[in-house]
């Protein structure tokens, strides 16, 4: 498993990481015996950062992941995160600071590698209401009592040594922003074969909801590295979805009408051509695809079995796209998926 450096800062995470969310379930839903079992397969393949965040199971995903950590004696790089909605926005940075410590007990340790805030910074006002974190006014990262001061608290004390945040798309600017401060490691940001735009402008033809930026260069050129969520496209960059097949019994059900679902297969046919070339499966050529990025520090894993860990795993020393693989995924976008 190879590993890549956060910037310039010395931590260096496995180019496949352990995402703890609720989409694949096993950190939220699972058996306690199999949660251990997994956690300790994927320390064994080389796999040493765990992304978790309170809002995974209303803390079940982190207390499951220390609960595991402690039966097998390990202490690998630790990911957690702050969810800051309606009611937290009177005192953010005491609500960033008492979240981490929650976290930290949950996890049954006295640091986090990284701390994370859930939200993504947004220009307007994104008018949170209830339980949505979505989004943050820019002005609550950087004001007084905000985000930001919270988290120079936490470094201060000694109990999160790198700080990050979400990019959620149409969001470049402010994304730039933040990083611009200095104050910020890491980003979390989507980047897929259906919407290669963290990575690069956005292909000309190539129809997104969200455009986000090219945040990943724009991270590389200030030293702020890039974790990969939901690398499968919400689970459609798989086998299983291509033939139709239900997701696994702990995993989420999509979330997608019939017909966008059928769109994204339809998508996924087109760029299966990695898998089918290359002896690979449609998620490890998905994995391939954003490993590529020399801006990528890892790409989170969601796993809800040991075939699923392992089949991902695979790709922890993964080879380059060849430029002729290049032209073909960039002549795609260009035709926006059509055939």
């Amino acid at each position: 498993m190879r590993t890549r450096e956060i910037g310039a800062t010395g931590l260096r995470l496995s180019v496949i990481a352990f995402g703890c969310g609720g989409n694949a379930g096993l950190m939220v839903r699972g058996e306690p015996a199999e949660q251990t079992r997994m956690v300790a397969r994927a320390l064994e393949l080389g796999i040493n950062y765990f992304d978790n965040a309170p809002d995974y199971g209303a803390g079940r995903a982190e207390e499951a992941l220390g609960r595991a950590l402690k039966e097998i004696g390990a202490r690998p790089l630790l990911n957690s995160k702050v969810e800051i909605r309606a009611r937290d926005l009177g005192d953010v940075a005491g609500h960033v600071v008492r979240s981490a410590e929650e976290s930290l007990k949950r996890l049954g340790v006295e640091q986090l590698d990284v701390f994370q805030i859930h939200n993504g910074p947004a220009r307007m006002d994104p008018g949170l209401t209830g339980e949505v974190y979505t989004q943050l006014h820019i002005d609550h990262f950087l004001g007084a009592n905000g985000a930001m001061e919270g988290l120079e608290r936490l470094r201060r004390a000694g109990k999160i040594r790198l700080a990050g945040f979400i990019c959620r798309g149409n969001d470049a600017p402010e994304v730039v922003r933040l990083m611009d401060t200095g104050a910020f490691a890491l980003i979390n940001t989507p980047y897929t074969l259906f919407n290669p735009t963290a990575g690069a402008q956005k292909p000309a033809g190539l129809t997104t909801k969200k455009d986000f930026g090219a945040v990943i260069a724009h991270g590389l050129a200030r030293g702020v590295g890039a974790a990969i969520y939901s690398p499968l496209a919400g689970g459609y960059l798989t086998e299983d979805a291509l033939r139709g097949d239900a997701r696994h019994p702990l995993a989420r059900g999509p979330r997608e009408a019939p017909e966008v679902g059928e769109r994204y297969r339809a998508m996924a046919r087109q760029v299966s051509f990695l898998a089918r070339e290359n002896g690979h499966t449609l998620a490890q050529a998905a994995y391939r695809f954003i490993l590529d990025h020399a801006g990528v520090t890892t790409a989170l894993g969601g796993f809800s079995s040991i075939a699923q860990l392992e089949e991902i795993a695979a790709m922890g020393e993964a080879s380059a796209l060849t430029q002729e693989e290049r032209a073909r995924l960039q002549a795609i976008w260009e035709s926006d998926f059509k055939s």
